[in-house]
């Protein structure tokens, strides 16, 4: 193992990350043969297969988590130590490295960074936007400190592998339905599920089990998916026109954009979904700037409508 170096550590990160080569060669700025090149060159050092190819990507072999979860701590530490020796230089430091889902970075990333620039203008901040699955898997490898992740009933752990990640339940609401300004319901505040029947919806497909991102659960028969967009910006715009209505978390009701209406759907089983602040667990003394950064962010969940 002493043939490995830091470059290949962060190669061996970004491939767990991106579930392929192609995606850590953009990232780092490599090419895809390259990554081969320096994967297949940490495998025979290890002694071990690291990732299974497949068709669609690679995936860790056990070996690989192994040696991620080693990786993971000795980044981490040269990052702290960056940190350190830049405060001795009398430089900014590295910035706090948020990963948050896209309601959530709408919606409550944006007020919580203007509580950091206005209470510690000193601290910089970076924000990687992407589903609940990916931003864990990057609070694992070490790609980002904080993780704004959702959670939907039955609500359980985050994440079942060892050793166990650390979540905060920022906030628990309800999922709410958005209607353009001209819509039939336009100006009321509550809607029945049975109105719902025979509406078309704006939704984006998931990989986990809610498998239809924006069409209320549950909904009586085949519902009428007419458009497929996961960027909320298309959304809300198709929403706004008048073309369909989607569903919305909480999180996102301070971003709405005018000519976009939220209700509450008062009947059928209560649907709810938590926000959580994710944290990887740590054996080092707190950081006081990722401390001040998951305050901020405790404080706009809290503001939020």
């Amino acid at each position: 193992m002493a043939d490995l170096d830091t470059a290949d550590l962060r190669i061996l990160r970004a491939v767990a990350q991106r579930g392929s080569f192609t995606g850590a060669a953009a990232e780092l700025g490599y090419t895809q043969s390259a990554i081969s090149r320096r994967v297949a060159a940490m495998e025979r050092a290890a002694g071990r297969t690291l990732f299974r190819r497949e068709r669609v990507g690679a995936q860790l072999t056990e070996a690989g988590e192994v040696l991620l979860g080693h990786a993971g701590v000795a980044l981490a530490a040269l990052d702290a130590a960056a940190r350190e020796l830049e405060v001795l230089g009398q430089r900014r430091a590295a910035p706090v490295r948020i990963g948050a889902f896209g309601s959530a970075a709408a919606g409550i990333v944006p007020q919580a960074l203007a509580t950091v620039a206005l209470e510690h203008p000193g601290l910089t901040t970076t924000l990687r936007e992407g589903t609940t699955a990916v931003t864990l898997r990057a609070l694992r490898a070490g790609a980002i400190d904080l993780a704004l992740v959702a959670s939907t009933p039955p609500f359980g752990p985050v994440d079942a592998r060892e050793p166990a990640l650390v979540p905060e339940v920022l906030s628990e609401r309800e999922l709410m339905l958005a209607v353009g300004a001209g819509h039939r319901l336009a100006g009321r505040r509550t809607v029945r599920v049975e109105e719902l029947v025979g509406e078309r919806w704006i939704a984006a497909r998931s990989e986990g089990e809610e498998r239809l991102l924006g069409v209320w659960p549950g909904l009586a028969g085949t519902p009428d998916l007419a458009y497929v967009a996961r960027d909320w910006l298309t959304k809300l715009r198709f929403v706004a026109s008048g073309a369909a209505i989607t569903t919305i978390p909480g999180v996102l009701l301070p971003a709405l954009p005018p000519g976009v209406q939220a209700l509450r759907v008062v009947d059928g089983p209560r649907e709810r979904r938590r926000l959580l602040l994710v944290r990887a667990p740590t054996t080092t003394p707190s950081d006081a700037a990722i401390d001040a950064v998951a305050e901020a962010l405790r404080r706009a969940a809290t503001a939020a409508p």
